[in-house]
């Protein structure tokens, strides 16, 4: 079960951290991060992270202004967004799967990953 948390109203330049507490791992590892979806558009991976060796991916739309990070004694992973524009606005999701190959592969389809929490809202306007 996933649970995200800290999405809101933001403005432009602004930053935002949502978290997400994950129910307890098996003995695999895992791909765990976060993908969005806008009205009307297709959802998008955004970025991503391993549970082991903490190899993450990243969007080119978000590379250099979110950061994903993972705190696995708190079975928590974390992304901050900062600079933030209008462009971000959309609801996140966090989603997870058993790590069956390389992050920056498996992560690109984040949208389509087994294990998914209801999102939040996060919102960027003046």
């Amino acid at each position: 079960q996933l649970v995200e948390s800290g999405g809101g109203l933001v403005q432009p330049g602004g930053s935002l951290r949502l978290s997400c507490i994950h129910s307890e791992f098996g003995l695999n590892y895992y791909a765990i991060g976060w993908f969005r979806q806008a009205p009307g558009k297709d959802p998008e991976a955004i970025s991503c992270i391993s549970t082991g060796d903490g190899r993450q991916y990243y969007a080119d739309s978000v590379k250099g202004r979110f950061i994903i990070s993972r705190d696995n004694a708190k079975r928590t992973v974390y992304l901050q967004m900062n600079d933030m524009g209008p462009e971000d606005t959309a609801r996140y999701y966090c989603a997870t799967e058993p790590l069956t190959s390389a992050v920056h592969v498996m992560c690109r389809h984040l949208p389509d990953f087994q294990s998914q929490g209801q999102g939040t809202q996060v919102t960027v306007s003046s």
